[in-house]
């Protein structure tokens, strides 16, 4: 039968499916970081609809009040007369009561304390080093990196000996290093990263193939795109719509000298009003110059060059801005206090998907269904250019058993280059933890192309207040 499976009403978006039928499929879902203040509530209001699943959710966190907040919100969410499916939320105190029989297991945690943000986006800042996002790459990136994959190793190692079949899903960043890291610790695992930062460039090729055709606007899965790359630097070297070569239109869209040019005077954004713009402007320049489309929003590319955040304002011209501290810890603070107020009103949130791709992953691999779509997971060999094992951005095919890659060719040369020096870091990271060695974490850090540009001695010691204000210990 055909289901509406993904539908974002707030924004007409729809992804169509034929799902098999019969009885609801009962799943024990593992939640490693269940007081989650984001990805959990939008599991629970996917799960509240869909006619496919039914079953337990576990919660695990290491502020296990949070994980019973949650799971008294989301028991209370199935209570809504409109709830289609039956599951129960149960907060727990162990990684093995969490896993045992899992089904599914999915990871989103804060790494560190919510304060060890705050280093990793102003300290940098004290050096000349501005980070609009600060989780991927950069000094802050780097650091974050640190802290996860002990964390991971940890969830890879509970995962293996607890529930070594499940399917394991992470929504955590650094999405590569968080993904790479559980394939190092249970070589294994059934693991991949869900992104949704293309889906932005493939609503943008969406506008611009209406644009150029005159046709209706496509939806978002219109848009085949062939992925490469990493999470957050991920590229686009072929897409089409409705048999239009939709690479081609954006080629020559961008090439347009009125689309790429008098950036400050048309933009004209403030440090105040620029925290969630996207002008596409550095992407746009990225996809001109190097002959691929940069499939990321603008605010993640230019982490990964040095060339759109060479001081504090500079980012203002290409149309974004710096995302603040101060908004991720009070966002950290307030979302529960909002989530408190609408359990104390009584009144259930209108029900809408949350346009993610994981429920159309888990039908696949159950056998309802086969899907396409891009995540982040080893390369096999479908990407040309970068190390056999690293985590690459890549389309698979999710079907009954599991996801397998599609080889997706290579990235033009320079392209290439730009990536690989990223994988390399990611790498030896990733090395540095799991053998303890200080000094390789540093070669990473200093290799970093926002931090490369320090004198050695600076990168040091930046490098060592970062360490020991976030208490980090190799």
């Amino acid at each position: 039968m055909a289901v509406k499976l993904v539908t974002k009403e707030k924004k007409g978006e729809s992804t169509e499916l034929k799902v098999s039928g019969g009885k609801p499929v009962e799943l024990k879902i593992a939640y490693i970081g269940g007081g989650s203040r984001g990805w959990a509530h939008a599991l629970m209001g996917d799960l509240v609809q869909t006619p496919h699943f039914n079953g337990e959710v576990r919660l695990y966190d290491i502020n296990h009040p949070m994980a019973e907040f949650n799971a008294k919100y989301g028991n209370w969410l199935q209570d809504n007369p409109r709830a289609v499916s039956k599951w129960k939320y149960r907060a727990v105190r162990s990684l093995k009561e969490t896993l045992l029989g899992a089904d599914f297991v999915f990871l989103s945690i804060q790494p560190g304390r919510i304060e060890d943000m705050g280093v990793d986006l102003l300290e940098p800042m004290k050096y000349g080093i501005f980070q609009p996002v600060g989780d991927t790459v950069g000094p802050g990136g780097s650091i974050r990196s640190l802290r996860t994959i002990k964390d991971y190793l940890g969830f890879a190692a509970a995962i293996k000996k607890y529930a070594p079949k499940a399917y394991c899903l992470n929504f955590t960043n650094p999405m590569t290093i968080c993904t790479r890291t559980l394939y190092e610790g249970f070589p294994g695992i059934k693991a991949w990263g869900c992104c949704h930062e293309v889906f932005g460039t493939q609503r943008l090729l969406a506008e611009m193939y209406a644009l150029e055709t005159g046709e209706n606007k496509p939806e978002r899965g219109e848009i085949r795109a062939n992925i490469l790359g990493i999470n957050h630097f991920t590229w686009i070297t072929k897409a089409e719509c409705r048999g239009t070569d939709v690479f081609k239109l954006f080629m020559k869209h961008v090439n347009d000298p009125k689309i790429v040019s008098k950036l400050g005077k048309v933009i004209g954004l403030t440090r105040e009003g620029s925290m969630w713009k996207n002008a596409h402007q550095a992407g746009y320049e990225l996809s001109r110059r190097f002959g691929a489309i940069a499939a990321a929003g603008d605010r993640h590319l230019s982490e990964f060059v040095p060339y759109f955040l060479t001081d504090r304002d500079s980012c203002l011209k290409w149309g974004f801005g710096l995302t603040p501290y101060s908004y991720r810890i009070n966002r950290f603070r307030d979302a529960p206090k909002q989530t408190a107020k609408v359990l104390k009103s009584g009144i259930y949130p209108d029900i809408y998907a949350s346009g993610e791709e994981y429920m159309n992953q888990m039908l696949a691999v159950l056998g309802k269904t086969t899907f396409v779509t891009n995540v982040n997971m080893p390369n096999r060999g479908q990407h040309a250019g970068l190390p056999l094992g690293a985590v690459v951005e890549t389309n698979a095919v999710f079907s009954e058993g599991g996801a397998s890659p599609v080889y997706s060719g290579g990235l033009p040369d320079g392209v290439n280059t730009l990536v690989y020096r990223h994988v390399v870091n990611q790498e030896t990271l990733v090395k540095a933890v799991v053998s303890r060695s200080k000094e390789l974490a540093f070669r990473a850090f200093i290799n970093d192309v926002l931090v490369s540009r320090l004198p050695t001695l600076k990168a040091q010691e930046l490098f060592e207040s970062m360490i020991k204000k976030t208490r980090f210990k190799f």
